[in-house]
């Protein structure tokens, strides 16, 4: 019946709010059942899984499988960690378009020193908390939700400091009043999301892909970025971008506006074709080596 994101900085009240709209929820005339998914269930500890990039990524899996596991029309599932990439609240997007359902973003909105100050006080009381490393890193790489895009939208916004965390706090109260309004002709507010052709199961790749192909053209641009900036106006050689990869072969500077052209093109090309064809790479490897195929293709025809 509906997913929502629960995202926010780390120790900025997510649990708390999940634990308080499952409440909510059951206490409303809602007749769904309310699963909260988060990384205790899976009794993954939070230092070790944000420890380094292939743990981070394989708890992001793991979370994403089960709620494509778990989402249907005869339930509510409340995701609470911290969601803190967009691509991957892009990704949890495309599994509730799938589904059919309503979606929506709850956002804790915390200061950062707030944040810190919580986890050094879980920390001195012997409960979970982050280390300060992992904590400093977490805080760095959180991408604020913004209403504009579709995959955080409806955004609901919660001042846990300001208002606390109650099943009366407003962005709960207004959250439940969303998820359980009756939807009809009238409710223009309530979106229900549509499957379309590129998230029916028949045609539906892993919105990972879409995830990769992003990251994996942005490691090529920047690749290509410090290369010249190293050459200091001299010649460019072949830049290497990774064992097994094919180089890329540039005679000339090519300034980052053109590279960023060059990469929205690609990706809408990539997509494009994977609504008629075969479904866009999964993995890093597959999608550098697609790239650097069109730049050494555009970038020979332009020089």
């Amino acid at each position: 019946m509906a997913l929502v994101v629960i995202c926010g900085q780390p120790c900025s009240g997510k649990s708390t709010a999940a634990k308080c709209l499952a409440e909510a929820l059951n206490e409303s005339e809602c007749k769904q059942t309310v699963r909260i998914i988060d990384e205790t269930s899976f009794h993954l500890d939070r230092n070790q899984s944000y420890a380094n990039m292939p743990s981070e990524k394989n708890l992001r899996g793991v979370l994403r499988s089960e709620v494509d596991r778990s989402v249907s029309k005869d339930n509510i599932i409340i995701v609470d960690s911290l969601n803190s990439i967009k691509g991957y609240r892009y990704e949890l997007w495309c599994l509730a378009r799938a589904a059919g359902i309503r979606y929506c973003v709850l956002y804790c909105d915390v200061g950062e020193p707030h944040c810190r100050k919580w986890n050094e006080e879980r920390r001195e009381k012997g409960e979970a908390a982050y280390n300060d490393v992992i904590f400093e890193d977490l805080v760095r790489r959180f991408e604020k939700p913004d209403r504009r895009n579709r995959w955080d939208s409806p955004l609901f916004e919660l001042w846990a400091r300001n208002d606390g965390v109650e099943r009366s706090s407003i962005a709960i109260v207004d959250v439940v009043l969303y998820l359980t309004k009756k939807a009809d002709s009238k409710s223009q507010d309530v979106k229900i999301l549509q499957p379309t052709i590129a998230t029916q199961n028949t045609r539906f790749s892993e919105a990972n892909s879409l995830y990769e192909m992003d990251r994996a053209t942005q490691e090529v641009i920047n690749a290509i970025v410090e290369a010249q900036s190293q050459s200091i106006g001299g010649p460019l050689a072949s830049i290497s971008i990774g064992q097994g990869l094919p180089n890329i072969d540039i005679s000339r500077s090519v300034g980052l506006p053109e590279l960023r052209r060059l990469r929205r093109t690609f990706i809408k090309l990539t997509g494009q074709t994977s609504l008629s064809g075969r479904p866009p790479p999964s993995d890093s490897n597959s999608a550098k080596r697609m790239f650097v195929d069109y730049l050494n293709r555009e970038l020979g025809t332009i020089a």
